[in-house]
């Protein structure tokens, strides 16, 4: 530990003199208020810190103390359910402690519940030898997820004792012998956020992240594992894309970090989330959940901390075998921390401000997703899949955040200010959008689903970019300019853009959609075309059949708002299709007649 004197202050930056004993990325106590900070550069025995709280009242000669330690997470039973600020300050305990519904500067409150006591359950016994990553024992932190508590990483050896029963997350309940001598274990671990946590290998994700959202799901496909941006004005729904993402993914857990967005926000996913029941188990689904709010109103240095606290606390449970979400709204706000903190240094600008390593921080962020072997001698596989939304400014995605995004992420959800205004939502534009993981998940789902599941999705694909070659056609000389069977093409172009790539998020129904349902609705535009196809080959014209399939063509748009559990109804459906169609035939033959 060092001590210095503060010399400058300018907002969240100080600079502090006598500090040659303190070293880069360590958290000092800066001033009478023990407020907390990091430092980021050292200029011979200048330290530069970035404070993470309000510094107005804080003045030169004022003490700054260093504490020996990197920014750490606490990681252990206790995590799930709770929501934390950006260096992970539990922020209902702090509520409760400081009486005040605003962050109180200097005070200081545990991480994790040090009182209370939790059922450990030991998997592992006397005499074992257990390497680093190893489970040696288990806790029922939530109804629905189990905390698989590991042996630290850098730690190996035979067990000596181990307990069952109830304890404090601070208390011993294994004895190793090591070659450095007796360890002893509890259930928490601290970890650098920074530093990304250590792991066997890592492999190319092919498992789809199923969303229960049509357009991403079946069109733009995520995995377990991918990574993904999701650019937008504002207004366009990038916050309600995360927010249904993190509901509804068949995932184990989630982390939802809420970074220099409004306020308003973060109430919404508090006041939903608890209400929302988890589809898979019938529990709440803040049980699987972690929320990390550091708002727009927030100190803008823990802003910059917030993703890495959300990427690591997402890489523990990864480590346990799980498959987990990340969601960080907006990295454009989070981008925008830095350039301040840069700006405040006088760092050289790169473009628009930012600093020149901004592309190298993102792409740090989002390489530690990924699917993993985890440590351990039982060969699990755990996964993170990170959902970033971008917020570029009037919506220009040729500004520098989205841009590094992008030479990351190999899924690209372009929301489309447009079709916000047209009320289409998810606002994800078809034509702008990608997704590399598209091969891998279509042949998963030829083999886990349906034989022809990629055939279908690249087709309806394909018709959908004839859709907008022909209605520029449309523009410049009119509809009546078209073929027939152009314009049968624009009709089954919009059932796939109305009645399956719209979705509403706020309807009971409709706000999720399974993969078998998702199928069910892409056979009955299928099946409309094939059979309106059929007809016009022999010899029905397209007013012919627009007026007789005027109802099925309502039912259709109206098939996804059929519940799951009459899905069968979707069959039904079907057939009415090829009777009416069949019908049609029949009218136009004997009107010819």
């Amino acid at each position: 530990m060092s001590t210095g004197i503060i010399t400058e202050i300018s907002g969240p930056l100080v600079k502090a003199k006598g500090m040659a004993d303190a070293s880069i990325r360590e958290i000092v106590y800066v001033g009478k208020m023990h407020l907390t900070g990091e430092i980021l550069e050292m200029h011979k025995d200048v330290a530069s810190i970035q404070v993470y709280e309000e510094t107005s009242g804080l003045q030169p000669g004022e003490e700054v103390i260093s504490s020996g330690n990197p920014l750490s997470v606490e990681l252990g039973p206790g995590l799930l359910t709770k929501m934390f600020d950006g260096i992970q300050r539990p922020l209902q305990e702090f509520m409760d402690e400081t009486k005040s519904n605003f962050l109180v500067r200097g005070a200081s409150v545990d991480i994790l519940d040090k009182q209370k006591k939790w059922t450990f359950k030991p998997t592992k016994a006397v005499g074992d030898h257990v390497i680093a990553g190893d489970i040696i024992g288990t806790v029922d932190e939530t109804k629905i997820i189990e905390h698989r508590i590991m042996v630290p990483v850098g730690v190996e050896g035979t067990i000596k004792s181990i307990q069952s029963g109830d304890f404090t997350v601070e208390e011993t309940i294994c004895v190793l012998d090591t070659d450095q001598g007796e360890k002893e274990l509890n259930m928490i671990q601290k970890w650098p956020v920074r530093e990304g946590r250590p792991y066997a290998s890592k492999t190319t994700p092919k498992t789809p992240l199923k969303t229960g959202q049509r357009v991403i799901d079946a069109f733009f496909p995520l995995t377990k594992g991918g990574v993904a941006a999701v650019p937008g004005p504002f207004g366009a729904g990038k916050t309600v894309v995360q927010h249904q993402i993190a509901k509804y993914a068949d995932v184990d857990v989630v982390v939802y970090v809420g970074c220099g967005e409004r306020g308003n926000e973060m109430t919404d996913v508090i006041n939903e989330f608890p209400e929302l029941v988890d589809p898979k188990t019938g529990e709440s689904i803040m049980e699987r959940t972690i929320l990390i709010a550091n708002t727009s109103n927030m100190p803008v240095a823990a802003r910059e901390a917030s993703i890495y606290t959300g990427i690591t606390i997402a890489e523990y449970f990864r480590d346990m075998g799980y498959s987990v979400a990340i969601m960080a709204d907006s990295t454009s706000r989070w981008a925008e921390a830095l350039r301040e903190m840069s700006g405040r240094m006088e760092e050289m600008p790169g473009d628009e401000g930012y600093p020149a390593y901004l592309g190298s921080r993102i792409a740090e962020y989002y390489e530690r997703a990924g699917l993993v072997k985890t440590l351990g001698s039982d060969g699990r596989e755990g996964s993170v899949s990170a959902i970033g939304a971008v917020s570029p400014p009037g919506g220009d995605t040729s500004e520098p955040v989205t841009q590094n995004t992008l030479r990351i992420v190999k899924v690209f959800w372009s929301l489309d200010s447009k079709l916000s205004q047209q009320r289409h939502f998810p606002a994800i534009n078809w034509l702008d959008s990608y997704s590399q993981y598209s091969t891998d998940v279509q042949a998963y789902n030829d083999a886990h689903l349906e034989e022809g599941w990629g055939k279908l999705v690249r087709h309806f694909m394909a018709l959908l970019q004839e859709e907008a070659s022909l209605q520029e056609i449309v523009r410049l000389v009119g509809l009546d300019s078209l073929s027939e069977k152009d314009k049968l093409t624009l009709v089954i172009a919009a059932m796939i853009r109305e009645d399956f790539l719209q979705q509403n998020a706020f309807d009971d129904v409709d706000t999720t959609t399974s993969e078998v349902k998702q199928l069910k609705l892409l056979h009955l535009i299928s099946t409309f075309e094939q059979e309106a196809r059929h007809a016009m080959e022999l010899g029905a014209y397209y007013q012919e059949i627009m007026e007789g399939t005027k109802d099925v063509r309502e039912q259709i748009a109206r098939a996804k708002f059929i519940p799951e559990s009459e899905i069968s109804r979707l069959d039904d459906l079907k057939e009415a299709i090829k009777s009416s169609l069949k019908q049609t035939l029949e009218r136009g033959g004997e009107a010819n007649a």
